[in-house]
């Protein structure tokens, strides 16, 4: 395992995995500006190796990220309160990343730490779990994706409820509106993402590459404008070597090798 600027952000890899890892826990894993560079550098690192075909996000040790430590701009002009935000924006990054990301919320994640989550595919959260985006409560919004990615989650209703309120909801009611896929107890959220690492690690990269893709660019498209992006998207498929295994291990009854070819 390796720090990335400091030790507010722990990398490691396994078995096709890069591991993520908040550990500011003095400060509750809240966002300053060498975590968020630490954390920019974990997602270039996830996608220039070849050998990892999926991120997990996580924290330590019982909360996942409790927002930043200031969303108070610098006094000055619009340009230099636009290049703080901008220095500051890690969810842009995770949401860049091509590869299959999950976020394990071992803990809290609040307001910059809801927005991380939010850019990432998959969200496992602990039962002990509280999520929410308060800055309303501070005559501010969130400016990360936040107001774009959890109506994107959750449906207009409820992201209107959340960002409107500030109210924190708990794990359950996290799971019951959609913003989170499962809920599991704490010690038993590590072991439940690594299965889904090692699942998300066994697909075929260049699929899995484009199905989120396709869903991603999807969003924003008419209906008539996603299907021709997912019929180009199957085309190209079918020119890889990949997509050969995957017909070949069918045929023969047997676990596919995918190389990413």
């Amino acid at each position: 395992m390796s720090a990335l600027y400091g030790d507010s952000v722990l990398y490691h890899t396994a078995d096709g995995v890069a591991w993520i890892t908040l550990n500011r826990p003095s400060a509750r894993n809240r966002l300053d500006l060498p975590m968020t560079t630490a954390l920019r550098r974990a997602c270039q690192l996830v996608m220039q190796d070849d050998e990892v075909r999926a991120a997990v996000l996580t924290g330590t040790p019982d909360v996942f990220c409790d927002g930043d430590d200031s969303d108070v701009p610098p006094a000055g002009g619009p340009e230099e309160r636009q290049a703080y935000l901008e220095s500051r924006r890690a969810a842009a990054f995770l949401g860049a990343v091509e590869k299959p990301v999950a976020a394990l919320l071992n803990g809290d994640a609040i307001d910059h730490g809801l927005e991380l989550a939010l850019a990432c595919d998959f969200r496992l959260a602990a039962a002990g779990a509280r999520f929410g985006m308060t800055q309303v409560t501070r005559g501010a919004i969130p400016w990360d994706g936040g107001t774009q990615r959890l109506p994107r989650a959750v449906g207009r209703a409820w992201a209107a409820d959340l960002l409107l309120t500030g109210r924190l909801i708990d794990a359950q009611e996290a799971l019951d509106i959609g913003l989170v896929h499962e809920v599991h107890p704490a010690d038993r959220l590590t072991e439940r993402g690594e299965q889904l690492a090692r699942s998300l690690a066994a697909l075929a990269p260049i699929a899995a590459r484009y199905a989120k893709e396709s869903v991603l660019k999807g969003m924003d498209m008419t209906l008539e404008q996603g299907m021709r992006l997912e019929m180009d998207m199957n085309l190209i498929l079918q020119t890889t070597l990949d997509r050969a295994e995957g017909i070949a291990s069918f045929l023969e009854r047997r676990e596919p090798k995918f190389t990413g070819e």
